[in-house]
């Protein structure tokens, strides 16, 4: 069980104890679920492992808060522990602090300004066609109904804005094919890769201003496949590359970028999945900004606001975690930024 009573710190590491990796979140959301049906102001509805809470206040803005449930694999780093102001443990910082943080907003705010829809989420970290909001927007789209959302991402404290697009493509580099002993024959695919890799070696990443927030774009080479056998030249040779480009870009503006860049090869582009501009200027954004304090920058990665965005729903990323830390070994969470970013929420939520 869990205790919504406790602080958001001591919550959080209770949280952390329940192993949610990818795909096994039952335990977790059973927890959630039976924390959440004891407030009797919230009606509750579940969808798999996902868990959906919602006030019926009649306000005038509905705001949704989101969180996945998710960890990526153990690394030996459970059971959580403390050390001074840090809590240590596998999904401290992604996202499980952000996970408290809502849970903490559900049992204060029996009354608040605005209504709100506190959605809980599996499979996050794996492939995106597993994705829980997915499966919520083409089935229970009026979960997800509001007009404004946050995703308790890692963010530090700091209000991100948007996200990039991300696409993976393969340059596909040919030979010809013919014994090593006698090499001549053939041409070798895989020398055939050093224009490829030149290219992006001289590659000059755009830095674009988008709604006021300055993004920095990406295109790196992330993987690289080639070779038939030990005796073998071999006729074929695949760069993939990653391409992470800022919001004021679609997919298919995208793609014709990384077309560009490799004129002359062959490219395959594997997947994509679009960025999402700030929508800082959205008045409901605009208040949850001064409530929160700071200054916003470009959320540099792929988050669910753009899946948000896609709804006509303008979002945000904000969450105590520090992104720098998720998954790694020694992932940890300021016990500090937690009690920081309940106390800004709740001050945006009761107004």
């Amino acid at each position: 069980m869990l205790d919504l009573r406790q602080d958001a710190g001591a919550l959080t590491a209770a949280i952390v104890d329940i192993e949610s990796v990818s795909g096994h979140e039952k335990a977790l959301a059973d927890a959630v679920e039976q924390a959440l049906r004891a407030l009797p102001y919230l009606s509750v509805e579940r969808s798999g492992e996902t868990v959906v809470a919602r006030t019926s206040l009649g306000r005038a803005e509905r705001v949704l808060i989101a969180g996945h449930l998710d960890t990526v694999p153990v690394a030996d780093n459970l059971p959580s522990r403390v050390e001074g102001d840090r809590l240590y443990g596998c999904g401290t910082s992604d996202m499980k602090a952000g996970v408290a943080v809502m849970l903490r907003c559900a049992a204060l705010l029996d009354a608040p300004g605005r209504d709100i829809t506190y959605v809980f989420y599996d499979c996050e970290e794996i492939e995106a066609e597993r994705n829980a909001l997915t499966r919520i927007a083409r089935d229970h789209p009026r979960w997800l109904a509001a007009d404004f959302a946050v995703l308790m991402e890692p963010t530090d404290g700091v209000i991100e804005g948007g996200c990039q697009g991300t696409l993976r493509a393969d340059i596909v580099v040919y030979g010809k094919r013919s014994h090593s002993a006698r090499s001549w024959f053939g041409i070798n695919a895989i020398h055939g890769v050093e224009p490829v890799l030149t290219r992006l070696n001289a590659y000059q990443a755009r830095l674009p201003v988008v709604d006021g927030l300055e993004y920095h774009e990406g295109l790196n080479a992330v993987g690289i496949r080639g070779g038939v056998a030990g005796n073998v030249i071999p006729d074929e040779c695949v760069v993939s590359v990653n391409f992470r480009f800022a919001p004021d870009l679609s997919i298919e503006q995208a793609q014709d970028h990384v077309r560009e860049v490799f004129d002359g090869f062959e490219v395959r582009f594997t997947d994509a999945a679009p960025g999402a501009r700030p929508g800082l200027t959205d008045p409901v954004a605009a208040a949850f900004t001064a409530a929160v304090g700071g200054e916003p920058r470009a959320k540099l990665g792929w988050t669910d606001v753009a899946r948000f965005s896609a709804l006509g729903i303008p979002a945000v990323n904000y969450g105590p975690g520090d992104p720098n830390l998720a998954h790694q070994q020694g992932e940890y969470v300021s016990l500090g930024k937690i009690a920081e970013a309940e106390a800004a929420m709740l001050n945006w939520l009761r107004t």
